[in-house]
């Protein structure tokens, strides 16, 4: 009997829809592409710390970044590969609510992330005379505790909104928690819930929309103006970087979380795109940065080449 009732207090995530004959070929390839998104962004993060020619505004906001991307994908992997394996999709509410905090706390910080490494451009290029006045590095503490402590408060009060609801239902229409899966489990009035998330979405997604197209406006327009040929191409091109890297994101989680709003909206695009999130940006990330950005590129060669050695 209790038993029974443990069973019946667990949730169900979607189906992979992996047949059983591929089950371990899919578990090799989640393990190891989890593995590499981890050392890639590990890579990142033990570069930045060790070289001292690193240890400047732009770097620093960048090192935050590898951070949220491997909170990201240890929130989604581990439970994905283990769950393939073993064929068991049952998550308890719990582990759900947690696994759903984690994700929508890393795709909140790469946003803020981003756009803080935006206005650090911005002011780079527009402002050059006044760069080591604004991006001090009192200024710098300030912005990253700032980019945390509203993601932690944003989210946490997410989530504590939905935690006292008890759910009436247990099948999640995702491959992985999130809240507007949870959402969906509730008989109860949730409106408060509903204009909470839609005002923390406005905040977390409007806010570094506003933030990038502000800063990458101004951006260009110094470029155009400027006279200087190499200068304004290692602009752009730094900038370039940073764009794509916040459009991939932030296109993907729009309609990621739109479409839970929309009715007629399919299941199976809403699934992938809400997978890519947090599949591409985590693996993606420390790749164009490492290979765009010239200083990360030869210190990451230096280290490596420092520690080949040494185990030599």
């Amino acid at each position: 009997m209790a038993a029974n009732s443990s069973v019946r207090n667990l949730l169900m995530l979607e189906t992979t829809g992996i047949h059983f004959t591929h089950i371990y070929p899919a578990f090799v390839f989640g393990t190891l592409f989890y593995l590499i998104i981890v050392f890639c962004n590990l890579l990142v993060l033990t570069t930045i710390a060790v070289s001292k020619k690193l240890h400047k505004p732009m770097f620093i906001l960048l090192f935050n970044l590898p951070i949220s991307d491997i909170v990201g994908a240890t929130a989604f992997f581990p439970h994905l590969v283990f769950s393939i394996v073993t064929q068991n999709r049952m998550v308890s509410p719990a582990a759900c609510i947690t696994q759903a905090f984690l994700i929508h706390f890393y795709g909140t910080a790469n946003l803020l992330v981003l756009s803080a490494m935006a206005y650090d451009r911005y002011v780079a290029i527009c402002c050059p005379l006044k760069y080591n006045t604004i991006m001090s590095p009192q200024n710098l503490i300030k912005i990253i505790i700032l980019i945390w402590l509203i993601n932690f408060s944003v989210m946490l009060t997410l989530f504590m909104l939905i935690a006292r609801f008890k759910f009436c239902r247990t099948n999640i229409v995702d491959l992985y928690c999130n809240n507007p899966s949870l959402m969906k489990l509730v008989c109860e009035d949730i409106r408060g819930n509903n204009y909470y998330g839609l005002a923390s979405m406005i905040v977390v997604m409007g806010g570094p929309l506003l933030v990038i197209v502000y800063t990458y406006a101004q951006i260009l327009r110094t470029c155009v103006m400027a006279n200087h040929t190499d200068g304004r191409k290692k602009a752009l091109q730094t900038c370039g970087t940073h764009l794509v890297v916040f459009l991939v994101l932030q296109i993907n989680t729009t309609f990621t979380l739109l479409s839970h709003r929309i009715e007629n909206a399919s299941p199976l695009l809403r699934r992938a795109f809400g997978v890519s999130v947090l599949i591409f940006p985590p693996f993606l990330d420390p790749i164009i940065y490492g290979l765009k950005t010239r200083e990360l590129k030869q210190s990451i060669i230096t280290f490596l080449k420092r520690n080949v050695v040494s185990t030599k």
